[in-house]
């Protein structure tokens, strides 16, 4: 039974954190955040596990950590509000080509960070051509330019 309640404890208080913390896709994280959830990832092993390293404890954590996650993934599907708790919703950053700065500011990103998502995507150079940038839950940064700017 402790095994359930250490998986249970962990698993909610990391996803607060990291909720916390913001979006961000795999594809952007940095080394240093790399470095981070490696470190995380073995801080929360040893709380997981605490001094039980059986393959029965192992199991255990496991389904429940699993357990957690199907269960959030029905509450998510069923419930418009508790989706929107649970996970993020997207944000315009970029509002007909004027950045908005406190919400960009939030999200730890630069404005060049949003050049370079509608480079990429769609061959844009200025923030006048980006209509809107929308930071999606997935941490991705999406670009619809402006019509004149196909």
């Amino acid at each position: 039974m402790e095994s359930i309640v250490r998986a249970l404890g962990v698993y909610l208080v990391l996803f607060f954190i990291f909720r916390m913390m913001g979006k961000r896709s795999m594809a952007q994280i940095t080394a240093f955040d790399f470095v981070l959830l490696i470190i995380v990832g073995e801080a929360t092993e040893s709380a997981l596990v605490a001094d039980d390293h059986s393959l029965t404890n192992l199991i255990l954590v496991v389904l429940t950590l699993l357990a957690v996650k199907k269960t959030l993934d029905l509450v998510k599907t069923s419930s418009e509000s508790a989706s929107k708790m649970l996970e993020d919703v997207p944000l315009i950053i970029v509002d007909n080509g004027k950045p908005i700065k406190d919400r960009i500011a939030r999200e730890h990103l630069r404005e060049d960070d949003i050049l370079e998502a509608a480079r990429e995507i769609h061959g844009l150079e200025r923030m006048e051509q980006i209509k809107y940038a929308v930071v999606e839950p997935s941490g991705n940064i999406s670009i619809i330019p402006v019509e004149s700017a196909r």
